[in-house]
């Protein structure tokens, strides 16, 4: 599958899940925007990607920021006259409490981490998917914005929200040539040491899964959940 000349935004681009995501969507031919917290970690990925400098572009945002995103967006278009995939990969995670005894800070962090972030990201990037009559929006998430488990409720709350925005602008996007969706996982296994009967993904299964969603064929998908979570041995 050939992502030749399109224009890949990458969240949380040194993580893991955002490295690999990023390897294989530039081995596709497409241009990498890249972005994270720390200028000096984007830089190394860019080193790593080896590709010409007109196809990359590093920039260091604080996403929780609604006009670091307005920026992020801006400087895209500057670069690239455009931007065609949105990978929205920013993680984390607060638990290990009951409610009770989890501190209101610990609600606000999650939310921040992964609602406003997409909020932002949304704002900013969406009119100008809609503006190309081409895009693709996906964000990873977990099973427990629907089906939350005990001592997450900071987490599951952030990320229930986080899919209602998402699946929201699905609907307002339909028929546009933009689709959005929510891509679940339980858990990212970057080190490869899945045990059989794990529902562990590891991150090429993800992105294998991102590549054809954002492919021409992957066009007919929109508005859905898709659990990686299968635990294949």
């Amino acid at each position: 599958m050939a992502l030749d000349g399109r224009v890949v935004v990458v969240t949380g681009a040194t993580g893991g899940l955002g490295r690999t995501a990023a390897r294989a969507f530039a081995e596709r031919g497409a241009s990498l925007v890249v972005v994270g917290t720390n200028q000096a970690r984007l830089a190394e990925l860019v080193a790593d990607l080896r590709l010409p400098a007109e196809r990359t572009l590093a920039h260091a945002a604080d996403l929780r920021d609604e006009a670091a995103a307005g920026r992020l967006a801006q400087a895209v278009v500057d670069r690239f006259g455009r931007a065609d995939v949105l990978l929205q990969l920013v993680g984390g995670w607060v638990g290990g409490k009951v409610l009770a005894e989890t501190e209101s800070a610990d609600l606000t962090a999650m939310l921040e981490q992964h609602v406003w972030t997409t909020w932002h990201l949304l704002q900013a990037f969406v009119p100008r998917l809609l503006a190309g009559r081409w895009g693709r929006v996906l964000v990873v998430s977990s099973p427990s914005a629907s089906q939350p488990a005990g001592k997450g409720g900071p987490y599951a709350a952030a990320k229930a929200a986080e899919e209602a925005l998402v699946l929201t602008v699905a609907q307002e996007t339909r028929g546009s040539g933009v689709t959005v969706n929510v891509i679940q996982v339980r858990a990212i296994d970057e080190e490869h040491k899945r045990q059989p009967g794990s529902s562990a993904t590891t991150p090429e299964e993800i992105v294998a899964a991102m590549l054809y969603l954002c492919s021409d064929d992957g066009g007919i998908v929109s508005g859905a959940r898709i659990p990686l979570t299968g635990g294949a041995a």
